[in-house]
């Protein structure tokens, strides 16, 4: 079409040529002018064929680039982060290879794809459970419920562990996170096969460590775990944020490698032969009162080896270092972070609400997120401040949460 629309053109323009132009003399004249006529129009044929084809040629170059950076994404995921570190036999690749964790980490969450079909019902929480540390978030499900990616990724572990995760897969991501899924009664994936976020990759079961049909759903980076409610609101299958910042908990001025996004982390200690609260609360960075609050114990309390004691890293007790060592913490210690939000209170607060703490609304605030950084609920924060789930919070607004 295009080149039939410059011949017309061109059989135009000798026209206009042929008409305005003197008169030739001769048969021969007429020739000569007629074929520099058509070697004209046929380079501006031939020219602009070229840059028409270069241009659709750049556009496939530019698409072709495109696909094979996507596919080279999936094919090794974060592999910036994990170093071409790929193996099939561990949940942590890392485990017993000593690595440099990065201060922060940046990790895109906007593509998440809830992993369960139906109602989402959270029948387990990440943290301590018996004595035993729960790394993950326990998802109702039926048995031969369809399982789904969270994100695009990598297969990188299909595999059974009888007194653990049973049948359970590990995907790698290019976000540079990896999720877990346990218990499954069935596989519809195979190692190293790419898969699109919200693609089968199992079915819901019991297998493995489990006392009931339910997906075992973790969210790890660099091989530790994190808790998944940090992330992601399950109560309404969403992100919190599209775009985290996680950062490495300093502990005592060194990276601790827990990684949060929040001004609290919790970490849990293993009572070893010798330890004592007060070496264990030196090496945390905070003091044997706030261990004794957090574990229900008193200073004079024996350890048990083995026993597991749970540690807040990334903020520090206030009122607890001032408190004798000989007795036991109040219950009314607060920390830094609390505090702050305190001095956040109105001011025409009523001396009923004067041990309340407060949070001012900004940007991306949920109200599930801050009810998780406080440690209550939504329906509490709702009951609390006069609103429903549904109430659009406002830049500024002071939300009492406590």
């Amino acid at each position: 079409m295009k080149i039939r629309t410059l011949f017309i053109c061109g059989c135009a323009a000798m026209l206009a040529v042929s008409s305005y132009a003197k008169k030739p003399e001769n048969n021969k004249d007429i020739q000569k002018q007629t074929q520099i006529m058509n070697e004209r129009v046929s380079e501006l044929m031939a020219d602009r064929v070229k840059k028409d084809a270069l241009k659709e040629l750049s556009t496939i170059n530019d698409a072709m680039l495109e696909e094979l950076m996507e596919k080279e994404r999936l094919m090794f995921p974060a592999d910036e982060l994990y170093g071409s570190h790929w193996v099939n036999h561990t949940v942590n690749p890392f485990h017993n290879i000593k690595i440099n964790y990065p201060d922060s980490a940046s990790i895109d969450c906007s593509q998440f794809v809830i992993p369960i079909d139906g109602d989402v019902r959270v029948t387990s929480k990440y943290g301590m459970r018996r004595r035993r540390m729960h790394r993950g978030i326990d998802l109702k499900v039926q048995i031969g419920d369809t399982i789904r990616a969270a994100f695009d990724g990598k297969i990188r572990i299909r595999s059974f562990e009888r007194r653990g995760y049973g049948n359970y897969v590990v995907m790698r991501h290019p976000n540079g996170l990896e999720t877990v899924y346990g218990h499954l009664s069935a596989f519809l994936v195979e190692e190293n096969q790419i898969v699109r976020a919200g693609e089968p990759i199992g079915l819901g079961g019991n297998t493995g460590r489990s006392t009931g049909s339910h997906l075992h759903f973790e969210m790890r980076f660099l091989g530790i775990d994190l808790n998944p409610a940090e992330l992601i609101d399950f109560e309404n299958s969403v992100p919190h944020k599209d775009l985290y910042v996680f950062r490495n908990v300093k502990v005592n001025g060194r990276n601790s490698n827990i990684y949060t996004s929040s001004n609290t982390q919790f970490a849990y200690h293993r009572v070893k032969s010798g330890d004592t609260l007060g070496a264990i609360s030196r090496r945390y960075g905070t003091t044997v009162s706030e261990l004794c609050r957090l574990n229900g114990l008193k200073s004079t309390s024996v350890l048990r080896i083995g026993q597991s004691l749970k540690v807040g890293v990334g903020s520090t007790s206030t009122a607890a270092s001032s408190a004798p060592a000989t007795t036991q913490p109040k219950a009314t210690t607060t920390s830094a972070s609390a505090q702050s939000t305190r001095a956040a209170a109105p001011a025409n607060s009523s001396p009923a609400n004067e041990g309340a703490v407060y949070h001012k609304i900004q940007s991306g605030d949920t109200l599930s997120a801050i009810a998780l950084k406080y440690g209550t609920t939504v329906n509490k924060l709702c009951q609390l401040n006069g609103i429903t789930p549904k109430t659009t919070l406002r830049l500024g607004r002071s939300l009492r949460c406590s």
